[in-house]
């Protein structure tokens, strides 16, 4: 039975699913009925990070321009332009058996493309969520759904995947930003 979690909710996924090894991370949402003038184009993204909470080389960014982790743990199914549909928009596939030893973390960001450009931020997307399914069976480990207002926002830290006492654990951050993907490159230190 999935865990369903709220704003800094954490979950060992270990003990959820003992022996887990592939997991597949699906991220969501609809965007409401607006007139900004364009589509919504949201993005997500993987940053994998050492113990100091930085990416170890800008390949450690997996994105739709880079959609495989140099180790080949992580695997970005691909952009999805319009949201469109039920499920999950965008789906990263990640081994955490062959995740190396040096990434502490995994972080999962969600930004929206030309969101300044555009006038569009997380205010206008509704129904947001993340969630964490056992490539082995399909079922789903754990869930998130953001149901906070982020009418200023235009970037957010859904979650992170983290190494504890020899188990990947799953926490809900909910964390968002005003400064896009940039901020985050920045944060991370990777090039954007």
């Amino acid at each position: 039975m999935s865990v369903s979690l709220s704003k800094g909710g954490r979950v060992s996924l270990s003990k959820e699913a003992p022996g887990l090894k592939n997991i597949k991370v699906g991220l969501g949402w609809d965007t409401n009925a607006t007139d900004t003038g364009t589509d919504f184009d949201l993005d997500a993204s993987i940053f994998m990070l050492d113990a100091s909470n930085k990416a170890t080389a800008d390949s450690d960014f997996i994105f739709f321009n880079n959609l495989k982790s140099t180790d080949g743990s992580v695997v970005h199914q691909g952009d999805n332009l319009t949201g469109d549909g039920d499920g999950d928009d965008e789906v990263i596939d990640i081994d955490l058996s062959k995740v190396d030893e040096k990434y502490q973390s995994i972080a999962i960001a969600v930004t929206i493309h030309e969101a300044t450009v555009r006038k569009q931020n997380f205010g206008q997307v509704s129904n947001a969520f993340v969630r964490i399914v056992n490539d082995a069976d399909g079922k789903e480990l754990a869930k998130y759904e953001l149901d906070e207002d982020y009418s200023s926002e235009t970037a957010i830290l859904f979650g992170s995947l983290y190494r504890k006492d020899g188990e990947w654990r799953f926490k809900a951050e909910g964390t968002g930003f005003n400064s896009g993907l940039k901020g985050f490159c920045d944060t991370y230190g990777v090039k954007a």
